[in-house]
């Protein structure tokens, strides 16, 4: 059951997009594993979910790195964030998150903060409706560190106006949980809350 009091008690509220908000992982997955065969990258599913939080360019630099791949990050970031697009129409919101969103918006600051790229996080939240539901929004560009750093938390709390330790995060990955908590920001995870549901890879 969500803990609404530790909720009511938090002075603005910031959750992450992907696997929080709306439910990607799964899609991205997808995404990842096609294009990373297509360059020649192994990218194992259990390590996808552990990385969660991290731009996609600095995933695909770190794969090319360990596996000696000659392969350009930022190009191929591009190819995978077109094939998730191709398969956005298979996002679904996370409900219960939303719900929390939707019970917040108007009368508590609240925003979103994600590894992903701008394009992306604003493409998912405009899929499931609530893009113009939140005051904030930041993502992999707007900080030169990322998760497990606290950076996009702390500038999400800056651009709100409210100090860190009065902000209560929803999150989803442990790089995030971790960020949160350098931050000195209170975290719910949301896997205590909500079970995704995996998507069979293609032959």
């Amino acid at each position: 059951m969500i803990p609404w009091e530790k909720i009511s008690s938090a002075e603005a509220v910031i959750f992450d997009c992907d696997g929080t908000l709306v439910d990607s992982m799964p899609i991205h997955f997808l995404a990842w594993n096609e294009t990373m065969r297509s360059v020649g990258l192994v990218f194992e599913e259990d390590r996808f979910y552990a990385l969660g939080g991290m731009p996609t360019d600095r995933i695909i630099a770190m794969l090319a790195q360990e596996q000696n791949k000659d392969v350009d990050p930022q190009e191929t970031a591009f190819r995978k964030e077109a094939a998730f697009f191709e398969k956005m129409h298979l996002l679904e919101p996370i409900e219960i998150i939303v719900d929390v969103a939707r019970k917040l918006r108007g009368s508590k600051p609240i925003a979103v903060a994600s590894g992903g790229f701008r394009s992306v996080v604003q493409q998912q939240l405009t899929h499931v409706g609530i893009l113009d539901w939140f005051d904030v929004l930041v993502c992999a560009e707007d900080t030169k560190r990322h998760k497990p750093e606290p950076d996009v938390f702390l500038e999400s709390a800056k651009r709100l106006g409210v100090r860190a330790e009065n902000c209560l995060v929803f999150e989803d990955a442990d790089l995030g949980v971790e960020a949160a908590k350098r931050a000195g920001m209170a975290c719910l995870d949301v896997r205590d809350y909500f079970v995704s549901k995996r998507i069979a890879l293609p032959e």
